[in-house]
């Protein structure tokens, strides 16, 4: 939902080194084979023959201790989590660093749509999925509770950047800034069932400058969002509309951009190590904004933004995914999904604790 936040090596310092790729190997137990009545030298001299072994108990002359393996009875594998690169991110793994906890996770950095597929297609186990990938894998898939990423009210960085208003954009051009499925989506509905409207859409890279040359109105989000709400414009006769605070008042509930969820079947497979995993981001989470003027501190390093702004950003944002955002979750469905491939009433399981 928003650019990258910094490089690679750039992450290294909010999060620590990357943990390893490799998973914990188990070396076997070995009996080495030596040669009885045989010297080294001998053996280096004719290394054709093979040595003798010694004989087990109740084996005859010649036959040697085959190599054991140790099979431990219980192997923990660390879980593939999807780590959103992005800003509005930062503070849910902000933490997992200083509650130590970030080793225990295979981490796989890329942006919200590639990482979704992921999840979809197996290749990860669990980490954020945007709404609407999760509503359309809602089968193979359970939400975690009480952690998402969404507003309950303003977004500050989705907007719709508008010279004239909205209700006047019918047939009208608009530029769609953003490759993000949801953030799309909701612009497109509030469009047509709020206002009544419907504009002709394209996609165009998010340069908000030759967007209004060329349209009439343009959705943006991440940095580019943000620093139109902040009044950073082009043109400042521009209008700009938060499209978190736009669904607030037509529906009074919040919205959730990204659902953190499981895939069924290694939930089914690895049950405690979900649990798990759902409780260090828990906490990492509430460190972060227990010291949520240090992450913005941090960030602003990296980032065109003041501290004192991008702690703002962090407080607006909604991190929780309660009953209320469950219900707007519901909502969205049932407004989009019979034209955005999913079921209107489709079944969002959450896992119980």
């Amino acid at each position: 939902m928003l650019r990258r936040l910094c490089t690679a090596r750039e992450t290294k310092l909010q999060l620590g080194s990357e943990p390893s790729t490799v998973g914990p190997a188990v070396e076997g137990l070995r009996i080495m084979r030596h040669a009885r009545g045989k010297s080294r030298t001998a053996r280096r001299r004719n290394p054709s023959r093979p040595a003798a072994g010694p004989r087990a108990k109740g084996c005859g002359p010649g036959r040697t201790l085959r190599r054991v393996t140790a099979k431990p009875r219980h192997v923990r594998t660390r879980p593939r989590v999807a780590h959103i690169q992005f800003l509005n991110c930062l503070p849910l793994y902000w933490g997992l660093v200083h509650t130590h906890t970030l080793l225990d996770l295979d981490l796989t950095r890329d942006t919200p749509e590639k990482l979704s597929e992921m999840i979809i297609d197996g290749r990860l186990d669990m980490g954020p999925v945007t709404l609407v990938e999760f509503l359309r894998n809602a089968d193979d898939l359970v939400a975690l509770p009480d952690i998402a990423v969404g507003c309950d009210g303003d977004v500050m960085s989705c907007e719709i950047v508008s010279r004239v208003p909205l209700d006047q954009l019918d047939g009208a051009r608009v530029a769609l800034g953003s490759t993000s499925r949801t953030s799309v989506r909701l612009a497109q509905l509030l469009l047509a069932e709020r206002y009544g409207v419907r504009p002709e859409y394209y996609t165009c890279p998010p340069d908000l400058e030759r967007m209004m040359k060329e349209a009439d109105a343009a959705v943006v989000i991440g940095d580019v969002g943000l620093r139109a709400y902040l009044r950073q414009l082009p043109e400042q006769d521009l209008q700009v509309h938060d499209l978190g605070r736009l669904w607030k008042e037509w529906t009074g509930l919040p919205f959730v951009f990204a659902v953190w969820a499981v895939r069924r079947d290694f939930l089914e497979r690895a049950p405690e190590t979900v649990r798990e995993t759902h409780r260090a981001f828990l906490a990492s989470r509430d460190l972060a904004m227990e010291q949520v003027d240090q992450v913005a501190e941090h960030a602003a390093r990296y980032e065109i933004f003041e501290p004192a702004t991008l702690e703002r950003y962090f407080t607006t944002l909604d991190f929780r995914f309660g009953e209320r955002q469950l219900e707007g979750v519901v909502e969205f469905a049932r407004r989009t999904g019979a034209t955005t491939g999913f079921s209107p009433d489709v079944r969002v399981e959450t896992l119980r604790s």
